[in-house]
Order: structure tokens, then C-alpha cells, then sequence
């Protein structure tokens, strides 16, 4: 995953002095705990390490809460770390609320029109999505949102705006195909394959995504593999694909720029799925 970076050359000719250097250093802040948190290897000791620094995010964005990339990096953090690591289903529910109020009022800040339309029905939702150039901020609140849904399943009111996320994946890919190593691609993908083809689901287009995310990020995001294994070729029932991508996860060097804890922890899921893939085909 890699780290949001957004620039602030307009903020910075408004903001002047000493203000300007303090916007300055709490985003390189956000920037180097995101990177840090992101280029971790020791699965135990970022779930131990990340709540402090969730909290040193949380102190940034409240001395400079109009800081979009600081608010941007907060919600990565904490959707990172709801999705990740926490198993209580109360306290994800917590972690991608505020995981998608950080992404909310990033986007609040950068497009007005964009916030207000957030709990409109979908079709002004869509109107206004479709207007908008601003891949970073539309990508970073649709991978909240997915968050904050994955994590109220049980909720059928969060489970109708899957095609709001839908409608903002497509228009980042639609505006910059290679935002984000491919992983807009990756959320479509999962999207296409939670029903089969024969209750309205799209298989085939999810295994299209899959494979696009993957030629984007080189190969080197290996969550994609898992999510590409367990979502289309558990669908399908093509065991055969489903152990080549999950072997492919574990021979792979998980080190690599902005994904070593997302490769870390799709090693960890691709042994548990080949596993449980036993008794499944």
C-alpha cells in the first residue's frame, strides 16, 4: 500500500510563516509514521506499536485539523488497523468509523460539492463523483467506506452504499488507471465476486480486475493474490487457481516499498486459507 502524498501548493502561498511550517511538519509527520507503519515486517510488533501512533496522528490532525494529508494518512492508519488486526467486531466498527470521518472531512476540505452529496441518494452521489479529478481524495474515501462496510456487515443500511464505493473506485480508475499500484482495481475485483454470476454477480469482470491490479503493482502486492484466491477462485470453484495464487503469496519475498505489512499479513491469510481450502473443494 502505498503512502498518500498530496501537495499543498495552493495552501502553501495562502499560509505564510510560521504557519506554513508547522502544515509542513505535521505532514511529513503523517507521511513517515504511514511509511513507517506500512514498511513493517514484525506483524506483533506493529499490532503493539500501531495504537501509539494512532494516537500521535489523532494529536496532529486535532492541532491541525485542516490538514488533508494528515486526515488522509489518519484514515489509512486506522483502516489499516481495524481491517488488519482487530477481531472484536464492536471495537472495528469504532476504528472504521473514524477511519471514514478522517476520510470524510479530507474530502469536506477538497471538494465541498463532492461532501455534500455523501449521503445523498446515488444517482446525485454519482453525478458528482463523475465530476470530479481528484484521485487521491476519492480513492482514500472509498477505501474508508469499504472499511467502515466490511466492518457492519450485519448492517444492511451500510451494506446498500457498496455502489457509492463502487462509484468511486470506477472513477479513480477512469481518471488514473495506475492510482495506487492498482489497488482501486483490487476493491473492484472483491466487489465483482461476493455474489456468482447466477444472483447478479460478475465473476469473470472480478478476475479481470484482479489481474489488472496485480500487472499494476508488478506482482509485488501479494494481498491482491489472496482477495483474487478467495473471492474469485473459491467462487468458481477453481481449486487449481486458487493454491497457484496462494503458493505464488508464500514463495514471494514480502519486502517491498510501502507493502512489506500488507505482504507480511496476506502470508499469514494464504496459509490459513490453503488450509481451510481442503475441505472447501
Amino acid at each position: 500500500m502505498k503512502p498518500i502524498r498530496i501537495l499543498f501548493l495552493a495552501t502553501l502561498f495562502v499560509l505564510g510563516g510560521c504557519a506554513g511550517v508547522v502544515n509542513r511538519a505535521s505532514q511529513r509527520l503523517a507521511d513517515s509514521l504511514t511509511a513507517g507503519v506500512l514498511d513493517q515486517d514484525d506483524v506483533e510488533l506493529a499490532r503493539d506499536g500501531i495504537p501509539s501512533w494512532l494516537l500521535l496522528v489523532d494529536g496532529v490532525i486535532h492541532g491541525d485539523p485542516e490538514n488533508t494529508g494528515a486526515l488522509l494518512a489518519g484514515s489509512r492508519l486506522y483502516g489499516a488497523y481495524a481491517g488488519g488486526f482487530v477481531d472484536d467486531p464492536a471495537r472495528a466498527k469504532r476504528l472504521s468509523a473514524r477511519s471514514f470521518d478522517y476520510a470524510r472531512r479530507a474530502t469536506c476540505i477538497t471538494s465541498a460539492s463532492l461532501c455534500q452529496q455523501i449521503d445523498a441518494p446515488f444517482e446525485p452521489f454519482q453525478a458528482e463523483v463523475a465530476r470530479s479529478k481528484d484521485a487521491a481524495t476519492l480513492y482514500a474515501l472509498a477505501a474508508a467506506w469499504a472499511g467502515r462496510i466490511q466492518a457492519n456487515s450485519d448492517d444492511w443500511k451500510a451494506i446498500a452504499d457498496i455502489p457509492k464505493v463502487q462509484a468511486l473506485l470506477e472513477r479513480v480508475v477512469a481518471i488514473a488507471p495506475e492510482h495506487a499500484q492498482g489497488e482501486p482495481y483490487m476493491y473492484l475485483g472483491v466487489l465483482a465476486t461476493l455474489r456468482p454470476a447466477s444472483l447478479g454477480g460478475k465473476p469473470e469482470e472480478g478476475k479481470a480486475d484482479f489481474e489488472k491490479a496485480l500487472a499494476l503493482s508488478g506482482g509485488r502486492n501479494q494481498m491482491v493474490r489472496v482477495l483474487y484466491a478467495q473471492h474469485y477462485a473459491r467462487l468458481v470453484f477453481d481449486q487449481e487457481l486458487h493454491d497457484k495464487l496462494l503458493n505464488e503469496v508464500l514463495a514471494t519475498d514480502p519486502h517491498a516499498p510501502g507493502l512489506t505489512l500488507i505482504n507480511t499479513l496476506a502470508q499469514q491469510r494464504a496459509r490459513k486459507l490453503l488450509e481451510s481450502g481442503k475441505d472447501f473443494f
